[in-house]
């Protein structure tokens, strides 16, 4: 990994996370209900729902980001296949924040994507600033 798939797989968690936003919408002003789901806004599946929405947009972003700064950057930087896996495996958060709602599975992959996520932002930083400086862009 150099950065091409957190591009890719940016884009495409970013499209999904999207049209979910959609059945967000939906669930808002059409589906049978809508009213107590809108009553559930910041309690409950509404609001983990909308964590995740949020979240996954974040993240999707944060790997198109990330991703084009490893390819940009990949001879000047260390460490540029751990901090693009590290990135790829952050998008674990908002999958698993949806697989609480919908499946009642533990939050581990919520942890498990908020730490790895947080570690590839933070050595990409370091790594930054420990490169040489660019004599041209």
């Amino acid at each position: 990994m150099n950065g091409k798939n957190n591009i890719a797989i940016g884009f495409l968690t970013m499209g999904f996370f999207m049209a979910y936003g959609f059945l967000l919408i939906y669930l808002r002003d059409f589906a049978p209900g809508k009213v107590e789901w809108a009553n559930s806004y910041s309690i409950g599946k509404h609001f983990e729902t909308r964590l995740a929405h949020v979240h996954g947009n974040l993240f999707a972003f944060l790997n198109i980001l990330i991703g084009y700064l490893l390819l940009r950057f990949s001879d000047k930087l260390k460490n540029v296949k751990a901090i693009s896996w590290l990135a790829l495996t952050g998008l674990l958060m908002p999958l698993g924040i949806l697989s609480e709602v919908y499946f009642g599975l533990p939050p581990v992959l919520v942890l498990i994507g908020a730490i790895t996520m947080t570690v590839s932002v933070v050595w990409l930083g370091v790594a930054f600033f420990k490169m040489k400086p660019l004599t041209q862009l």
